[in-house]
């Protein structure tokens, strides 16, 4: 967090403290923010949402700058997250690409071979996309804490365009992956430049961090993982580097991933429920800062019951070098915004306490 006594050769901080956790350095408490905090769990949200799918949203500049902002007002959160989503330079290229409530993304017609790669082409943020770049330009004027913009990394995104929508196995995605090697290059290297292209117009427009989702990783052995995935990853990052702000690798079932994921590289490593803190702390050596990851539907239960589980991931977390507190996933349609604003208060009422006695201790 540190939780730890403080490096005294470290210059004090005076970052928000999101991005003070996030590059390992001393805070008075821990930050918290949430995965699709802004959403259909808010009543403001349903509330000038309107019909059409989020891809419609997201090109109405003050629509999509004031969805962002509610969570931030409501829970009191330490950052801020663009309201987006990892499809949207897809579809910003005209891919074909929709996303069906209750479903998720839809491809009209899902990657089969070599002559699909016609369809993809180099993404210009300011004429592709210019209403990313104008909400964020609105946003910052209007925020007291950091803004972190994200895209999908390429197997994710890879895995919608092969299998034509959500999957649970991804058997065409890794037959294809075996089977056909040189496309398989060509898909992930093409959707490398597309992420480092979204990520890089974010960063110019003036996100303060990124995060790169890519939620289905887990459905890979960590050797397929580390050669036929993580390069392709390691590339976005790396061509961001020269922003110099926090970047975050999340996955969901990641667990067998964790040491490569790091190596990314990144600041930060997101990680879903099923990994106790303590345990992510050794695999990662003290290399980067952790994020998460209370079950979301935890969040569905009582008040006690989220407060137990809550105070076990702050436990787990005084070992860390930096600690961000998290869901282990997006929050869920269905949880009580009151009980997110409680959270809130806790994890930062708790983080204090915390920190106040290891420091002491030391």
């Amino acid at each position: 967090m540190t939780l730890s006594q403080p490096d005294s050769s470290q210059p004090e901080v005076t970052a928000p403290i999101f991005l003070a956790q996030a590059r390992r350095h001393q805070t008075d408490t821990v930050p918290v923010w949430f995965m699709r905090q802004a959403g259909r769990a808010l009543p403001e949200y349903r509330a000038i949402r309107g019909t059409g799918s989020i891809l419609e949203a997201v090109q109405k500049p003050e629509l999509a700058a004031e969805i962002t902002l509610q969570p931030v007002r409501r829970y009191g959160v330490d950052a801020a997250v663009l309201y987006s989503d990892i499809i949207v330079p897809v579809n910003a290229i005209d891919f074909g690409v929709e996303i069906r409530p209750g479903r998720g993304p839809i491809v009209e017609h899902p990657i089969r071979s070599e002559s699909d790669m016609k369809r993809f082409r180099a993404l210009d943020p300011m004429s592709d996309m210019p209403y990313v770049i104008e909400t964020i330009k609105l946003l910052k004027p209007e925020l007291s804490v950091p803004l972190i913009g994200f895209a999908g990394a390429p197997f994710t995104v890879a895995s919608y365009l092969i299998e034509g929508g959500p999957s649970k196995n991804f058997e065409r995605t890794k037959a294809l992956m075996f089977q056909e090697p040189e496309l398989w290059d060509r898909i992930m290297s093409a959707l490398s430049q597309l992420a480092t292209e979204f990520l890089t117009a974010q960063l110019e427009a003036g996100v303060d961090a990124v995060q790169l989702f890519d939620s289905w990783a887990g459905a890979l052995s960590p050797r397929h993982y580390r050669e036929l995935v993580l390069p392709y990853t390691r590339r976005v990052f790396e061509s961001i580097e020269r922003f110099a702000v926090p970047r975050i690798h999340f996955g969901v079932g990641t667990s067998a991933l964790i040491s490569d994921m790091v190596d990314a590289p990144v600041e930060v490593l997101g990680l879903d429920w099923r990994v106790p803190i303590s345990k992510a702390t050794e695999q990662t050596r003290g290399q980067v800062a952790l994020q998460g990851n209370l079950d979301p539907a935890i969040c569905l239960s009582n008040w006690s019951t989220i407060e137990t589980e809550a105070r076990q991931i702050l436990k787990e977390a005084s070992t860390a070098p930096g600690f961000i507190f998290n869901l282990g996933h997006g929050v869920l349609p269905e949880t009580d915004p009151g009980l997110l604003s409680d959270l809130v208060q806790f994890i930062h009422s708790q983080g204090r306490d915390l920190i106040s006695a290891n420091t002491e201790g030391n």
